[in-house]
């Protein structure tokens, strides 16, 4: 896979990793990867992967209870981009398979508190960003027309304040949530030097990116479109490939060699 090098950038208040330039096909070979590593631990991989189908199980509960639509998008999102946050416990799988071990369930456990304070931290962010979101989602709606059958011309003002709206946080919530959990998981650094770096990475690779979260977004909304069932199987695939991600675009001082 083609790989140059940025340059390692220094920031006031954190580092910044340097990062890799990947090609546009390369969130590709993370699935092939990332499958290889669910048939390599099978049972653990559906174990979480059925853990995690609570998370998007209870969305649609509340997408339900609450009686609105306003909130189906924002919460879709938000899940696709906050559920790996919470995948530490498989990304250590991965980091285990990555170096030859036996991936155990107590061992994926303990991963999770490796860094508590930044992982929680960013954990807390996430859900308070999207919170926001589902916020200014409501707020827009009040610009929806009044009337009965709207013309696309009185739907213009709704849709474009809530397409830019929109974008923008979804670009910002995924560029900082790309890599900070794996950087902070495996590094032990700070939540502003993953973010920072995350960004860095995110904007150097900005093709594979728009590729990867474009694959994300495809395979969450399968998972809906299946009653969350197909969750058992595509978080465990996510949180993998996120991990070969994280592997192949923030550069170590030695090769990983597991690609």
């Amino acid at each position: 896979m083609p790989a140059t090098h940025s340059a390692e950038k220094h920031h006031e208040f954190a580092r910044c990793f340097e990062s890799n330039k990947v090609s546009l096909g390369a969130p590709f070979h993370w699935l092939a990867l990332a499958f290889k590593d669910m048939t390599r631990a099978p049972l653990m991989s559906l174990l979480y992967g059925l853990i995690f189908t609570l998370i998007p199980a209870c969305i649609m509960w509340f997408v339900y209870e609450s009686g609105t639509h306003l909130v189906i998008l924002p919460a879709a999102v938000a899940f696709a981009l906050i559920g790996p946050a919470f995948a530490a416990g498989l990304y250590d799988v991965a980091w285990e398979l990555e170096k030859g071990h036996k991936p155990t369930l107590m061992h994926s456990l303990k991963s999770m508190f490796r860094n508590p304070a930044g992982e929680w931290g960013f954990a807390i962010l996430l859900m308070v960003i999207m919170i926001v979101w589902m916020r200014l989602a409501a707020l827009i709606h009040a610009l929806y027309p009044n009337v009965p059958d709207p013309t696309f011309e009185q739907l213009s003002a709704f849709l474009t304040l809530g397409s830019l709206v929109g974008g923008v946080l979804l670009v910002t919530v995924f560029a900082i949530s790309a890599f900070t959990p794996q950087i902070m998981m495996e590094r032990r650094v700070d939540i502003m030097t993953a973010v920072m770096s995350s960004m860095h990475a995110v904007r150097v690779n900005a093709g594979a990116m728009v590729v990867w979260c474009a694959l994300i977004l495809v395979l969450v909304t399968l998972g809906f479109l299946t009653g969350t069932a197909g969750f058992i199987v595509i978080m465990p695939l996510l949180s993998y490939a996120s991990w070969h991600g994280y592997i192949a675009v923030i550069k170590t001082k030695r090769p990983r060699n597991y690609e």
